[in-house]
């Protein structure tokens, strides 16, 4: 557990005894003056609660992805609206539940699971402690004290399908996730939807890791890919797709990010970066608890809700850009709909 902001306020009144003793005898009061007093104390504003906030997950806060994009949203957050935040680092699916119990027991007011995997275990500790909030990601957990709130990545993720498909030169192209969670398997299905939109015959792979951190098993995978012939690959493999960004420079074929601007990893490689803005969603979910208007509630935020979006860099050719560009606010508008696809396709 790690805490990075509190703010505690304190008055200290002193009373010379002294010198009361010392002073005559005050008349009696008018009879009014106890209804006054009473009346200026119920005018004065009430103190501001200030919320504990918990952020619990996956991933390192720094590794430049998934995580470091909810760190740094929340610390935005919880700056906003005078909450204190501590959070905690690599927790296994295993380590979730005692995580939010533990927070929970210690007093903290609001509890942040970050990803789909913290959903189950909200539902549960949330029932032992009925006044503790719960605001989980991607997550389809909601009770009385329970909200989610989940990003249609599938839209950034058919865009970045499009754009794959624009610039593939064998006609073939590949996504490489971590665990088939749902939060995740829409991403490599709305990848390879926009693919196969934009050119019917492209091959599209797939390869999952099993794992958010070992950027091994992502950098093996996708040179099985690339010895295949993909050359472009997509990742959303939290730190783990490092690995396959690592894989795409060695062999000089482009890539795509995920979460987060990894550009800085790949500058000669990266064609674009998804971006999931964890300070938009969160800064909606901890403003409807500073305001008292929470509700155990599944929330769905988009492109059009600045949830999402797409950056791009120097590699993407101007025509394919204006495409992706053309598809993005034909999305946010309305005109065009991506299809949310949960099923495991291979």
């Amino acid at each position: 557990m790690k805490k990075i902001l509190s703010a505690v306020t304190a008055s200290v009144m002193a009373l010379s005894l002294a010198a009361c003793a010392a002073a005559p005898a005050a008349p009696a009061a008018p009879a009014q003056a106890p209804a006054a007093s009473e009346a200026a104390a119920e005018a004065a504003p009430a103190e501001a609660k200030e919320y504990k906030v918990a952020l619990c997950m996956s991933g390192a806060a720094n590794d430049q992805g998934w995580n470091q994009t909810a760190y740094e949203g929340a610390v935005k957050a919880c700056e906003k609206y005078g909450m204190s935040l501590d959070y905690s680092e690599n927790l296994t699916p295993a380590d979730i539940a005692s995580a939010f119990a533990d927070y929970a027991a210690a007093g903290y007011d609001v509890i942040i699971g970050h990803g789909y995997e913290f959903g189950d275990p909200a539902l549960e500790v949330a029932a032992t402690y009925p006044d503790v909030l719960f605001v989980c990601t991607e997550a389809d957990a909601a009770a009385d004290n329970v909200a989610s709130y989940v990003m249609a990545c599938e839209q950034t993720a058919y865009v970045e399908g499009v754009i794959a498909a624009m610039m593939t030169k064998t006609g073939k192209v590949g996504g490489i996730g971590p665990l088939q969670g749902d939060s995740l398997v829409k991403i490599i299905n709305g990848f390879e939807d926009g693919a196969k939109a934009t050119n019917p015959d492209i091959v599209v792979e797939t390869a999952w890791t099993n794992s958010f951190v070992d950027t091994q098993l992502a950098q093996e995978a996708a040179e099985a890919m690339i010895d295949d012939g993909v050359d472009v690959i997509k990742h959303c493999a939290n730190a783990c797709g490092n690995g396959a960004i690592s894989a795409a420079v060695a062999a000089d074929i482009l890539c795509q990010g995920d979460s987060y601007d990894q550009s800085s990893f790949a500058p000669d490689h990266m064609v674009d970066s998804a971006l999931y803005n964890l300070d938009v969603v969160l800064d909606i979910a901890l403003g409807s608890i500073s305001d008292g208007t929470f509700k155990g509630e599944v929330y769905n935020l988009g492109f059009a809700d600045g949830a999402v979006d797409l950056c791009f860099t120097k590699n993407i050719p101007d025509d394919v850009k204006a495409a992706a560009e053309e598809l993005m606010e034909k999305i946010k508008s309305g005109e065009f709909e991506v299809v949310r696809d949960y099923t495991i396709r291979n």
